[in-house]
């Protein structure tokens, strides 16, 4: 029968292998890296009994193709909703669904969001990296991005899953993301009216160059209240970093362990990360201090 597994057919714009990444490296230098959203990572998991580890493919605007090799396997399709396909016919979003080996799963183009998730039962058993199958595109470490031709072994499937105890996320972001803010460390290199005026109170929007290492905006540019550099300082999973220009920066999952601009503040691991994940260019994007901030 051979390896059993996905063999890419279609590779997509950008379409990479997820987990929950590797966190607790950031002194070798090593970002976190995982799955952007990870309210759909972790959904296509549980729809298919997969634990919560289990590696997943994120793929970005336009899906991907896939055929199943040396045997049946089932899969499930979350994240920004899509047509899915199985040897040209309509399947199910949000459900596992069958494919038999020969068969091929079409995962179409995103009609609302940015980042799909494909999940298989057992999981993408691709080699790990410092404990984590993710693919880091800051640092190169893990598997790399998927290309046609490209062999995705599964796992061995556990338990069956709970028929009827989950259900498909809500389709696609909201038109707006509003990102809770606790301010610091370094809101004190801001203007008061920078941040009180402006960064609180504007309206900004996600730039067209945001990535997997940060959610870029556009808007009324934050004005230091003092000169100079920092040293370097670590940086964190939903970071602000404000570079020169004043645009705010919201780093994501792939972002760099340190930087040397000021960050003036911290969105929280969460729902509000989740939605950054899936906003796609000119989403209007509003900061609101979170409960707790000075």
């Amino acid at each position: 029968m051979g390896v059993r597994g996905l063999e890419v057919v279609r590779a997509g714009a950008l379409t990479t292998v997820q987990d929950l990444g590797r966190p607790g490296y950031a002194h070798l230098g090593v970002p976190r890296s995982g799955a952007l959203d990870t309210g759909a990572r972790a959904l296509a998991n549980r729809l298919l009994g997969n634990p919560p580890g289990a590696a997943v493919l994120e793929t970005t605007l336009d899906g991907v193709g896939l055929r199943a090799v040396g045997g049946p396997v089932t899969v499930a399709v979350t994240g920004a909703p899509c047509a899915v396909r199985v040897c040209g016919r309509a399947a199910a979003w949000g459900a596992p669904v069958l494919l038999r080996a020969g068969a091929e799963l079409e995962v179409g183009r995103a009609e609302s969001g940015v980042r799909g998730y494909v999940a298989v039962r057992g999981g993408f058993a691709v080699e790990p990296v410092l404990g984590s199958r993710s693919t880091d595109l800051l640092s190169g470490l893990g598997p790399p991005v998927l290309a046609a031709g490209a062999l995705l072994p599964v796992g061995a499937p556990g338990p069956d899953p709970v028929a009827g105890v989950d259900g498909p996320a809500a389709p696609g972001p909201p038109p707006e993301l509003v990102l809770p803010l606790r301010l610091g460390p370094r809101a004190d290199w801001f203007t008061a009216e920078s941040v009180t005026g402006r960064l609180l109170r504007a309206t900004y929007r996600v730039s067209a160059a945001s990535n997997r290492i940060g959610l870029r905006t556009e808007g009324p540019p934050l004005v230091r209240a003092r000169g100079g550099e920092l040293p370097s300082e670590g940086m964190v999973l939903g970071a602000v970093q404000v570079p020169p220009d004043g645009q705010p920066v919201v780093f994501l999952a792939d972002h760099p362990v340190t930087g040397g601009y000021p960050v003036v503040g911290v969105v929280p691991p969460g729902p509000a990360l989740d939605a950054a994940a899936q906003a796609r260019p000119g989403t209007p994007v509003r900061f609101v201090r979170s409960r707790g901030s000075r």
